[in-house]
Formats: structure tokens, sequence, C-alpha cells
């Protein structure tokens, strides 16, 4: 068994979870969750924490039941306290914008790059040369991030590009002037 998944995931209160036909359905202030569970593994609420199970002894069993207890534990983070992710945007002229449901983001092309903002997802770009991503679902959240890091990542020469704020570039040594 899965050392993780065999921890309950403690509810708080002000949210209500419940398990309906291997639905898990999250409600807190910042919104609903819900997820699909696999038949390899269950889910029951117990004095106010989510516990996890398998129904089968297998490798792949184990693992779901850790994969699911993490996932029910980002849920139930999303919908009290939300998830955010924070680009930098180096350059010269490099700039981003938020216009109704676009981002609008200036990186050295010959044009600007419009990004839709899926549902769900908050981008707040007030600073031209930061993007802040917030939202409820953890994955979404990432995803969106590394959507946007990949319209134009950071180069190693003069590391222009977008990234995200605790990432570190490493530098490369230019061409060598002869003499």
């Amino acid at each position: 068994m899965s050392r993780i998944g065999k921890k309950p995931v403690e509810i708080p209160s002000g949210v209500k979870a419940e398990v309906k036909d291997s639905i898990l359905a999250v409600e807190g202030p910042k919104g609903k969750l819900s997820m699909q569970l696999p038949s390899k593994v269950s889910c029951e609420l117990k004095d106010n924490a989510l516990l996890f199970t398998t129904n089968e002894q297998s490798k792949t069993a184990s693992a779901l039941h850790g994969t699911m207890r993490a996932l029910a534990r980002n849920m139930v983070m999303g919908v009290t306290s939300g998830f955010s992710k924070k680009l930098l945007i180096e350059g010269v002229g490099y700039k981003a914008q938020v216009q109704g449901k676009n981002l609008k983001l200036n990186v050295g092309f010959s044009h600007p790059v419009e990004y839709v903002i899926p549902e769900g997802i908050k981008i707040d770009a007030s600073k031209q040369v930061e993007i802040a991503i917030s939202g409820t679902d953890k994955t979404k959240v990432g995803q969106v991030a590394a959507e946007i890091r990949r319209i134009c990542p950071p180069e190693p020469y003069k590391g222009k590009g977008i990234r995200y704020s605790d990432e570190r570039i490493r530098r490369k040594v230019g061409k060598a002037v002869t003499k």
C-alpha cells in the first residue's frame, strides 16, 4: 500500500466534501471541484476526513492510491486558499497586458501574441513584466503557466523570454573575441 495514500485528508471548516458513485466533489469558499475516482481506488468520508483504500493488491492500484489522495488534498487546498504561479518577462520592449478574456504578449515577434484565458483561471498583469496566474485547480494553473512560458522560453545567452519567478537560467558565455 502507498504510504501517502494511507494518510487521511482533513476537511477544514467551511468546506463540504461528498463521495457519490465514485465521484469526489469538494465545495468551499473559492469554488467547487470534482474528480472521477478510478475503479481500483475507493474513498469514504469519516469524521471530517477523506480516507482512501485500494480495491485490489497491485502495483498500479498502489500508485493510484497515493495519487488520488494527493489530488484530493490539492482539491481541498484549492477551494480554501487557491493556487498561484508567477511568471517574469525579461527583454527590452517585452510586456504583457490583459484585455478582456485575452492575454496580449509582446515578446519580440513581429506581431503581438494573444493567449485566450481559460475558464476558472485569473491572470493579473498589472506590472507589465509580471504575470500572476491564480485559480482553484492546481493542474490547470500549472498547465496555463507552462503554455504561456512556451510562447517565448528564456534563452541562455541574454536570458530574454518568459520564465517562472523561481526559475534560474543557466547562462552561456558568447563567442570569444579574437585578437
